[in-house]
Formats: C-alpha cells, structure tokens, sequence
C-alpha cells in the first residue's frame, strides 16, 4: 500500500524577496505570495486526501487558499512541522550572518554531523529528526493517503535529510522555491522514494 506525502513551502513574503532567514518570525504572505498560492490551489486540485500545516501565518495562509474549493477540506495545525528556528540570524540575510558571525557561519555550512545554529533549534540535526518523526508519523497513521504538508524551505530541506540520511550539509546543495511541491511516496515498510522535487511548473514563468 502506498501512502503519498507532497511536502509543500508556502508562498512568497517581503522577506523573502529581501533574502532575510525568517524562522519562526512569524511574516505574512505578500501579494505574489497570495497569487502563487493561486496557481498552487489548482496544481493540487484533488490530489490530497489530507492537508496539514506549519503553525506560522505565511504556511496557514497558504494552507487555507489551497482548500478554498475543495469540499470538506480544512488545513490541521502541526506544530512539529514549524521553519526551523534560526534564533539570532533571524532577520537577517545571508551576506549578515557570513559577516557578523563567520565562524559560526562556516560549521553551519560545511559541518556534515550537525550543522550547529546561533540559538533557536541549535542544529540542523536537530530539525531534521523533529521533521522526519513528524512526517513519519503521519505515514504511519495514514496509510495509503495522499497526504499534503505545508510549511518551509528550511524545514523540508531537514526532513529530507533525516528521511534519506543525508549528511547535514546536503542543506545547501539543493533549492525549493515558493510554493515548489516535493513529492514522496512511502511503502508498507516506510521506504521512501523521492517522486520530484522543487516542482513549480504552476506558475507562470517569469
């Protein structure tokens, strides 16, 4: 029996366009982001069973618009599935962080055993067992489900890596846009098999 997760990051913000690390700050989408999640609605038209999504409004938001013609459909709250906390680089853009905190910029990039954090969830590692236990344990109760999960670029990136046992610095070999959906699917004895990812063919090109 085959159980489908489509792990979805929600659409754009100001933050976004500004290339600041938002974390857990909790930002609103902008007007593109609420247009992209548009195209997203109709690329995922029937094609859950379930949705769930990152407590943070810039996910909900988009959650919500994706639902908005499909019948008996309403976005769960999952706490677990929240960006990874990047404490004090939050608000901050990549150029700021290599800057003010060089060293601590370097084992966060290069470091393949935890890819330690300034505060916040304090490693990728960290993050990547807490999303991976969440999305397993949706595949465990579910299966046989389409299962959609929203939420961000920084947390799906983790739970690939602690579903494939990657190294930690496979975090920055590999992009996931705005509104991109990756999709896996999961066997009776929980293999995954990484279907695509970063599909954003729903949206216009630019």
């Amino acid at each position: 029996m085959k159980t489908t997760v489509y792990l979805v990051r929600h659409g754009e913000t100001e933050w976004n366009k500004e290339g600041k690390f938002q974390g857990c700050t909790d930002i609103h989408l902008s007007d593109n982001g609420m247009n992209q999640a548009g195209y997203l609605k109709e690329a995922l038209k029937d094609q859950f069973d379930l949705i769930y999504t990152s407590p943070l409004k810039r996910a909900v938001h988009t959650a919500e618009i994706i639902c908005e013609d499909e019948k008996n459909q309403k976005p769960i709250i999952l706490t677990d599935i929240r960006e990874i906390a990047f404490g004090e680089w939050e608000g901050l853009t990549i150029h700021q962080i290599r800057e003010q905190y060089p060293k601590e910029y370097k084992v966060w990039r290069y470091d393949d055993e935890n890819a330690n954090l300034v505060g916040g969830d304090l490693s990728i590692k960290n993050a990547s067992i807490r999303a991976k236990n969440t999305i397993l344990s949706l595949v465990r109760e579910f299966p046989g489900k389409r299962i959609a999960i929203v939420a961000h670029g920084g947390i799906i990136k983790a739970s690939l890596i602690g579903i494939f046992d990657w190294k930690m610095s496979m975090y920055h070999k590999f992009f996931l846009g705005n509104t991109s959906i990756t999709k896996l699917t999961f066997g009776e004895s929980l293999n995954p098999i990484l279907v695509y990812l970063n599909n954003t063919s729903h949206l216009p090109k630019e």
